[in-house]
């Protein structure tokens, strides 16, 4: 039984017993509405009261009452005769009786908009609640993870009628990942696709799955998905730092050095100034890989190559045409130094407030997605590499990734997580 529905049936009472009496005939005439409001007409503004649904069908009884309006004169006359009649009668003064029925009026006022309230309470109470993500990504609107989480939108809106719907903002229009992220911390209902390296900045063990060479194919990083410690590095996110991670299905390729000469082992890139995101696992692996990593946002580095202030990038095939890096760089040099995972994350607080079916239709809905454009970026680089030398960019395959893996390690050395790498490994058999 809703909430209030006693105190609603006790005020229907009372205003069906005062509109029975010979008080109704008097000062009210009818007509047909269908619920209860304040009724209003052109020339007298709130002129009367829209009781619609409180008389029983069966009797026929009418839905809608208005006072009656006469002439300001003949009313004053009328009431002028009718006191003298009274008082020679010896009868009740008139300002006593009028008391009477203004007492009875605000009575019928009163009940009538605590119907209406009580119904539109119950309504609004009984309504299905929408939910709302503001999501946000650092790449272009021409990426294909742009179009995949597009995709990911439009599927959860489907499958919850309308219920959680996912605004998708590209190029940073929200703000900085970091501080993004920091938003989400708070409870505000955004998203953020970030990687296992801003992540490490809470936890640092997950740090780990943004390391070099740490999995190299998608058969890999599937297996993740059900490592216990990676699990464990979820919870502890969700639980101690409000970061709730809705899916890490999200792979947006190999990672390879852009420059403006060849590079063939980690010596090749000795003094050289290369972009890296503010991570310590970001840094560490291109420092150990040979590189000076210099901290740089993603939307600054097309004017830092102009200006020199970094010799080079590290970024996978399909950030290239979108950001024109081939205008500014000449050799796209295959290390393939890391297979980039992304994070889709929201904020834990606004995720549990969702319900279960909602839940649901976010992760999963995310995870298809995710394999979805995955394997598209995958089958792309190919047709980007074409593109990319008609542009006049070299291709250079000759690259000793031995070297280079050996060369990796140095980054889980230094920040400790070696250890977190091969229980890693070993749960998922590689």
């Amino acid at each position: 039984m809703p909430v209030g529905r006693d105190r609603l049936e006790h005020l229907q009472s009372k205003l069906v017993s005062l509109m029975s009496s010979p008080l109704r005939r008097r000062f009210f005439s009818r007509g047909q509405c269908s619920g209860p409001h304040l009724s209003r007409s052109i020339d007298r503004p709130w002129n009367g009261l829209c009781l619609g649904g409180i008389y029983p069908r069966k009797q026929a009884q009418p839905d809608f009452i208005w006072f009656k309006h006469r002439p300001r004169r003949q009313t004053i006359v009328r009431m002028a005769a009718a006191r003298k009649r009274r008082e020679a009668r010896g009868g009740t003064p008139a300002r006593s009786r009028r008391e009477d029925v203004m007492k009875n009026l605000a009575v019928i006022t009163y009940a009538a908009l605590g119907l209406w309230a009580l119904g539109y309470s119950n309504v609004l109470a009984q309504a299905p609640k929408t939910f709302t993500l503001k999501f946000n990504h650092v790449l272009g609107p021409k990426e294909p993870y742009h179009d995949g989480f597009l995709k990911w939108a439009k599927a959860v809106e489907q499958r919850t009628n309308g219920g959680l719907k996912i605004d998708v903002f590209h190029s940073a229009q929200l703000g900085v990942e970091e501080d993004i992220i920091e938003q989400i911390r708070q409870g505000a209902n955004i998203g953020q696709n970030t990687d296992a390296a801003r992540m490490g900045n809470y936890v640092p063990g997950i740090a780990v799955m943004n390391g070099p060479y740490f999995v190299e194919t998608l058969e890999e990083v599937a297996k993740l998905r059900k490592a216990p410690t990676v699990a464990k590095w979820q919870e502890e996110l969700a639980t101690k730092f409000g970061l709730k991670v809705v899916s890490f299905n999200w792979v947006q390729g190999y990672r390879h050095f852009f420059t403006n000469k060849p590079i063939k082992t980690p010596d090749d890139l000795k003094g050289l100034r290369i972009r890296t995101p503010p991570a310590p696992i970001w840094q560490e692996s291109i420092r150990a890989l040979g590189a000076v990593p210099v901290a740089m946002a993603f939307g600054e580095m097309y004017p830092g190559l102009q200006q020199r202030a970094i010799d080079g990038v590290e970024l996978v095939y399909n950030n290239i045409p979108g950001g024109r890096f081939y205008e500014v760089l000449k050799v796209a040099n295959e290390t393939k130094h890391i297979m980039l995972i992304n994070f889709e994350v929201v904020s834990g607080k606004w995720f549990d407030s969702l319900p279960k079916e909602y839940q649901d239709a976010l992760v999963e809905e995310a995870d298809r997605a995710g394999e979805e454009t995955s394997r598209q970026i995958l089958r792309l680089e190919a047709e980007v590499e074409q593109q990319l030398k008609s542009r006049g960019m070299t291709i250079n395959k000759d690259v000793d990734l031995a070297a280079f893996r050996k060369a990796g390690e140095k980054a889980y050395e230094v920040l400790k997580i070696t250890d977190a790498k091969n229980s890693v490994h070993k749960e998922i058999g590689k």
